[in-house]
């Protein structure tokens, strides 16, 4: 009996070694095929898959870990329920519109935080106004400046003073470093319509730039 058993347990653990290699074999659109038939292990498989590419998205808006947490659960349970709705195919794979969710999620929180009391100081101290001041007397260019601006440690300060709509723009370009065309497959917005928020969300930041020094 105890062999038996024993033997059940290898067996029971090499079928699931077994269906863990095949889902990892299939691709995202063959996973997400499998979830909208019923199978709800395929689902977990493209989490996993998934699960810290859309961490590192949502890691360029929000540093605390539990933030991070809600913007995963949140991607992934809107893609979830709105499977059925997901065409696949090259020109919209699977991590592209998982990450247009993404997106989505952390402007939602963006707008949610902008109209909650701040809990931290927004204001820049003595010597962050100094590089900043320096900064923007050798770099050569408007977007050397932003692009500087928002890879240091003082981002939050200052984006927390522009609209949720012209912050995603500017750490999707500087920070994510992507294309026009990328941002407008991640927003699902036109491209003429990221180069516009573009254009004005650089506005906003230099007035807020001058303001501050």
């Amino acid at each position: 009996m105890v062999y038996a058993a024993h033997t059940l347990d290898k067996i029971d653990f090499a079928i699931g070694n077994m269906a863990l290699q095949t889902e990892n074999e299939l691709t995202d659109d063959e996973l997400v095929a499998a979830v909208v038939a019923g199978d709800q292990t395929a689902f977990e498989a493209l989490f996993n898959r998934h699960r810290l590419q859309i961490a590192h998205a949502a890691g360029r808006f929000f540093h605390r870990r539990e933030q991070v947490e809600e913007i995963i659960q949140e991607s992934f349970t809107k893609a979830y329920f709105a499977l059925k709705n997901y065409s696949g195919g090259r020109d919209n794979s699977f991590i592209a519109w998982l990450t247009r969710i993404a997106y989505n999620v952390c402007y939602d929180e963006l707008r949610r935080a902008k109209r909650q009391p701040a809990i931290t100081d927004s204001d820049l101290s003595e010597e962050e106004s100094a590089w900043l001041e320096s900064s923007l007397r050798v770099v050569d260019s408007a977007s050397d400046v932003e692009a500087t601006i928002i890879s240091r440690d003082m981002a939050d300060k200052l984006l927390a003073r522009l609209k949720p709509e012209d912050r995603l723009i500017l750490t999707m370009l500087h920070a994510e470093e992507l294309s026009l065309a990328e941002i407008a497959v991640a927003t699902g917005w036109s491209v003429a319509k990221v180069k516009g928020r573009a254009h004005r969300a650089r506005n906003k930041l230099h007035k807020v730039l001058r303001r501050l020094l």
